[in-house]
């Protein structure tokens, strides 16, 4: 497959003809409705063997139509921008045929809440790795209080995906409790019944990993909390459990700040199995209008991520929603959490161009509601997907980790597996 953006007079039935595809097949796998509106700069992904070429000096259309095993008309016809066939330009990308399947296997992590309908759950379950079911919760006293799981355990099983448990210092609201972490992290009593209710909650729940998502850690509580996770990895890593733990997007080790004093990259990535990046909430609800994950400030984590921990170890998180803000911002108030699909529709609804930020990776458009007020809403699509994909492959990333799997999105995995194969721990 390979990524289109559409341009004024495109339709489904022409890019159908000149890709060599059905408009079924587009229609399915951009989650395009009957009677939707294409929008001048959408992305669909095209599901045809076709991929992209970076034209370089020398180069001639007819010596590539060789490379590719085809012919200088059929270029040309995927690509009706070339008008003389022997006036190509270095630095033009075409589309040309696809050369081979991807080759390198990734590991891809999706977290999941127990509400994911079932037929997402279904159907995304083929594309994951590991499944991790949002959120077993401590208490301060070294408790747990279980997440509703059983149902999700026994679909990841069906599909040879591994479950994993999450565990959070999340209070009854959803809360980040750094509080709740120091009142464990201060008792040794307290942090052994906990590590010890985890060995047998893990066995018996037939759990397969353990990730780590705990968040706000106070810059006192650093030691700690690195004392915890080798005590973790001494009790679970001898039983066989793979034990994860879910990072705040750092780009200096001295990076100041409640989310991020608390955690040391080198000291983590040495003592456990993998280290998920949160690369995402740079846009976010209450903040002002920007992209979810811009990929400039996504680099720049990751950058410094594979500095510290051995890149195998690393998955980078992938956002799965958008928000939709309303203009002007005002400090304090929400955007309104949207799926990436329900912004497209949105912006067919609205008659809104979706433009893109180069330097974000990141589509984005303005529109204006009934009331008379602006808005601005930032998402994902194919397009900022594959870019950040793109990342693992230029700096060897382990995997990848999506935040979160409960709405379906069929570009994500459209894309992921037009890149790479997906590591399963058994068959």
């Amino acid at each position: 497959m390979f990524v289109y953006t559409i341009t004024r007079g495109d339709t489904l039935y022409a890019l159908a003809r000149r890709f060599g595809t059905t408009v079924a097949a587009l229609q399915n796998v951009n989650q395009i409705e009957p009677d939707q509106l294409l929008m001048v700069g959408q992305s669909l992904v095209i599901p045809a063997e076709i991929s992209t070429y970076a034209i370089k000096s020398g180069d001639t259309l007819s010596g590539i139509a060789r490379k590719y095993n085809t012919t200088v008309a059929r270029l040309t016809a995927l690509n009706p921008k070339i008008k003389n066939p022997n006036l190509i330009y270095a630095g033009d990308t075409i589309l040309v045929p696809a050369s081979q399947a991807p080759t390198r296997g990734i590991d891809v992590f999706g977290y999941v809440l127990p509400s994911i309908a079932q037929d997402t759950l279904r159907r995304t379950l083929p594309y994951l790795t590991g499944l991790g079911i949002f959120t077993w919760r401590i208490t301060a006293e070294g408790g747990l209080k279980p997440a509703d799981d059983w149902a999700l355990i026994r679909q990841a099983y069906a599909q040879a995906v591994a479950p994993v448990m999450v565990l959070a210092n999340q209070k009854a609201d959803g809360a980040f409790d750094s509080d709740m972490l120091s009142a464990l992290f201060s008792s040794k009593e307290a942090v052994n019944d906990l590590i010890e209710s985890l060995a047998v909650e893990l066995d018996s729940h037939s759990y397969y990993g353990l990730n780590i998502d705990f968040e706000y850690v106070k810059k006192e509580d650093k030691a700690a909390f690195l004392d915890f996770l080798k005590k973790l990895s001494d009790r679970l890593s001898p039983i066989g459990y793979i034990i994860s733990v879910a990072v705040p997007p750092k780009t200096r080790a001295d990076q100041a700040g409640l989310l991020y004093e608390g955690f040391d990259y080198a000291a983590i990535g040495k003592t456990v199995d993998e280290v998920i990046l949160m690369t995402y909430e740079w846009g976010y609800a209450y903040g002002p209008p920007m992209a979810v994950a811009p990929l400039n400030q996504v680099e720049r984590v990751v950058s410094y991520a594979v500095s510290e921990i051995p890149s195998q170890k690393v998955l980078l998180g992938i956002p799965n929603y958008g928000y939709d803000w309303t203009l002007p911002y005002k400090k304090g108030t929400a955007a309104r959490n949207l799926s990436n699909l329900s912004a497209v529709r949105l912006a067919a609804q609205e008659r809104a161009g979706i433009e893109y930020d180069a330097r974000a990776q990141s589509p984005f458009f303005r529109y204006y509601d009934d009331a008379g007020k602006e808005h601005e809403v930032w998402f994902e699509d194919a397009r900022s997907i594959q870019a950040k994909l793109r990342l693992v492959e230029k700096y060897r990333l382990g995997g990848v980790a999506w935040w979160t799997v409960n709405r379906w999105f069929a570009q994500n995995w459209a894309v992921l597996e037009s890149m790479f194969k997906v590591n399963k721990r058994f068959s």
